[in-house]
């Protein structure tokens, strides 16, 4: 038996609940993962309140984590049982402390990265690396409005950013927030809660605006996002935290500057073996040169898991949140 979080019904963090499940053995393509850290993100609070439909109910909750490889199903052969890896894909229960999932979906952890930074990592800092250097490869010198430049996934955007020759400006909620986005390398910010941020940006950019937004708020920000906008710039919408984007006349786009758009996934980019190992190297090679640094800011044990979530959704969390079975 293994204790893991599961929701029978959609709804807010009561719903969740540690339980006793046995362990399910791996089939063929698949690994078993004993999980030494679990990752939160945004997307599980989206599978709990429903806005993103469970497969069935009860279910599992959470794709992310890293641990130890504790059994192994018939036809894999690129990991065995004692390995460390990491994962962000794959069936729902990554909160658990055992998980099984499709071999492909999991890659070699580098014993330079300890298992809590990779469950940190993983799906923001892969996220980080199809959103800055696949859906628009930055080659330096841009200017990008990043929002929610101190959360988990702005954190690691910032760093990138700069890594890379380019002008992030992040948008925050606070002085603190500000602070901690410039100590990651975003070249300015801004205060939604004060500032008007089309206004601010206009002045950052001399009246040029940014040749790209990043947008993970949705609804809240669509339109603020879409002004910021130089003529022909990309719109990158993808995320929900303030609900979805919805009854958009595509026409908005040619009146605001025949602006693109667009609405990627990790699993578009990650989408055979090859890539995800790809990315993932990328990744990793950020964060052992050092350009990259996984702020683990927060944790909790695996019966907490409401607890973290009201955290996250409540803005109250800053770098990356994980759950400790």
């Amino acid at each position: 038996m293994a204790k893991r979080i599961q929701f029978a019904r959609t709804g807010d963090s009561e719903v969740l609940e540690l339980v006793d499940t046995p362990a399910a053995e791996p089939g063929p393509g698949e690994v078993r993962v004993a999980n030494e850290a679990v990752g939160l993100n945004f997307i599980d609070i989206y599978f709990r309140t429903g806005l993103y439909p469970a497969p069935s109910l009860p279910s599992g909750l959470g794709t992310e984590g890293a641990g130890v490889v504790d059994a192994v199903g018939d036809g894999v052969d690129h990991l065995q049982v004692g390995d460390r890896v990491a994962y962000a894909q794959g069936p729902l229960g990554a909160y658990a402390e055992l998980h099984t999932l499709p071999a492909d979906k999991v890659v070699a952890l580098p014993e330079g990265i300890s298992c809590e930074t990779a469950a940190g990592a993983m799906l923001k800092g892969l996220t980080v690396q199809y959103l800055l250097r696949q859906t628009y490869p930055l080659q330096g010198g841009e200017t990008i409005l990043f929002h929610a430049a101190a959360g988990g996934v702005g954190s690691i955007a910032c760093q990138w950013a700069k890594a890379l020759g380019v002008k992030l400006i992040g948008t925050v909620s606070s002085v603190e927030k500000a602070e901690l986005a410039k100590r990651n390398g975003a070249w300015a910010t801004i205060d939604y809660t004060k500032e008007d941020v089309v206004e601010r940006v206009r002045e950052l950019t001399g009246g040029e605006m940014v040749d790209v937004v990043y947008d993970s708020v949705g609804k809240d920000t669509w339109e603020t996002s879409l002004d910021c906008l130089k003529p022909r710039g990309l719109m990158v919408s993808f995320g929900n935290a303030s609900g979805p984007v919805e009854g958009v006349n595509i026409g908005i786009l040619n009146q605001k500057g025949a602006l693109y758009v667009t609405r990627p996934s990790l699993n578009g980019y990650a989408d055979s073996p090859e890539r995800l190992q790809d990315m993932a190297d990328e990744l990793f090679d950020m964060i052992e040169s050092g350009k990259v640094k996984i702020d683990v800011a927060q944790r909790f044990a695996l019966a907490e898991a409401g607890k973290a979530q009201d955290a996250l959704a409540s803005r109250k969390t800053t770098g990356s949140t994980v759950l400790l079975p």
